[in-house]
């Protein structure tokens, strides 16, 4: 979304194409992820992140993809399909977390404009 408003360059790491669509399921009471804290997840955030939903991407050349197709939360071909004409980085294997990002930094850094590590 910001890279649209902005027209800057995004590095997207195994985005979720419709987090309102995922996220839904999950209105409600729910726990912290590194601890038992509560917290409640609203059906407002939910709107909040429809709302900041964008389209099709205006200049693909904007943005760098890296999809894992080992990824376990996300597919990635929907990702390579909300993201057509993308610089695209398709791993194979990797993870949702992307455990072995050294792969990709030095290009990661690079499209981002600070060069390689």
């Amino acid at each position: 979304m910001l890279a649209e408003h902005l027209g800057c360059r995004a590095v997207l790491l195994n985005p979720a194409t419709d987090p309102a669509r995922g996220l839904a399921a999950h209105v409600g009471l729910q726990t912290m992820f590194h601890s038992d804290e509560p917290f409640e997840f609203l059906p407002e955030y939910v709107d909040e992140l429809r709302a900041m939903s964008v389209g099709a991407i205006t200049f693909p050349t904007r943005y760098l993809l890296v999809a894992a197709k080992g990824d376990e939360l996300l597919d990635w071909r929907e990702m390579v399909a909300k993201y057509p004409g993308a610089r695209l980085r398709l791993l194979e294997g990797s993870d949702h977390g992307i455990s072995d990002f050294d792969q990709v930094i030095d290009e990661v850094l690079s499209f981002a404009g600070f060069g390689s590590t």
